[in-house]
């Protein structure tokens, strides 16, 4: 009998690169996106190329703080759950000074690059660092925890925004609040795949909120994105490119709403409506940019 040679360790980058979330790149783009949305809006299409790296840098050092950030919060909790349990904390694969000196070199970086920005811009930067590093807290104490997280995504519109303009314009709320009601509806989906762990632990999400009503929450707050984006397409004077981006956000939207009311739902059916919504991300971006350049 042939002796099976141990296991060999992750090299260490890689862990941190596990703990940062980056090998799973949908996280990171999802978030991305809306700061995109605004950033293009903002500038009639024609952001400042300098500025959109700023933004694409700020927002990938951020959500890398707020995964470690999180992860250190739920070090204890996160082996009691399916999806978490490999996590490189939860497994203990990382120690906990090693996840406080990453989280803050991520801050760091986060904070370095916003000195590009203006003080409103920076204002908000350091506005959004409570939110983030409060998440993890509000699943313990408030019913609906995704929607701190939305409100978290939502800073990345107004920082986005307002580093083009300075200021904060109807059309500014309007997007955040799309992209609020939007966070709210993808990542109550993503909550619906731990119910069972969650509700056995004793963690608050908005899919044991909702319970039975999850799938027609979600819907509806898809439903309001969309028709938040259509009033400010319309506020904007968008063209038909972005209507037809509009058309196809929508009929995702649908589908996934559908879907969700099936009765025999595979575990494996939220990942991909988490998935899918990077794809309906970039599908209205590409329309934002031709539809207000051409």
């Amino acid at each position: 009998m042939v002796a099976q040679s141990p296991q060999q360790p992750k090299p260490i980058a890689l862990t941190i690169l596990q703990l940062l979330r980056w090998d799973k790149p949908a996280g990171r783009l999802i978030l991305l996106i809306p700061a995109l949305w605004s950033v293009v809006l903002a500038a009639g299409g024609k952001p400042p190329i300098p500025l959109v790296g700023v933004i694409i840098l700020g927002t990938l050092a951020t959500s890398a703080a707020g995964c470690v950030i999180n992860d250190l919060w739920d070090r204890d909790i996160d082996p009691e759950v399916e999806r978490t349990k490999n996590r490189p904390l939860a497994s203990r694969t990382l120690s906990v000074a090693t996840g406080i000196i990453v989280a803050l070199l991520a801050l760091i970086c986060a904070a370095v690059v916003s000195l590009y920005l203006n003080p409103l811009s920076f204002g908000l930067c350091v506005a959004a660092v409570p939110v983030i590093v409060g998440y993890p807290l509000a699943k313990r104490v408030f019913p609906v925890p995704q929607l701190v997280l939305s409100i978290a995504w939502g800073f990345a519109v107004l920082i986005s925004w307002t580093a083009v303009t300075a200021t904060l314009t109807p059309e500014t709320w309007l997007l955040w609040g799309a992209v609020v009601l939007w966070t709210l509806g993808f990542d109550t989906v993503y909550a619906m795949s731990d119910r069972e762990d969650d509700r056995r632990i004793g963690i608050n999400s908005s899919a044991l909120f909702f319970g039975n009503f999850a799938p027609t929450a979600v819907g509806l707050f898809f439903t309001l994105t969309a028709g938040l984006f259509a009033t400010l397409a319309v506020r904007m004077h968008l063209s038909a490119y972005f209507w037809i981006s509009w058309v196809i956000a929508v009929g995702g939207w649908l589908w996934q709403s559908i879907q969700l009311r099936r009765e025999d739902i595979p575990q494996t059916l939220y990942g991909q409506i988490f998935r899918q919504n990077v794809w309906i991300g970039f599908i209205l971006l590409v329309g934002t940019i031709l539809g207000t350049l051409i």
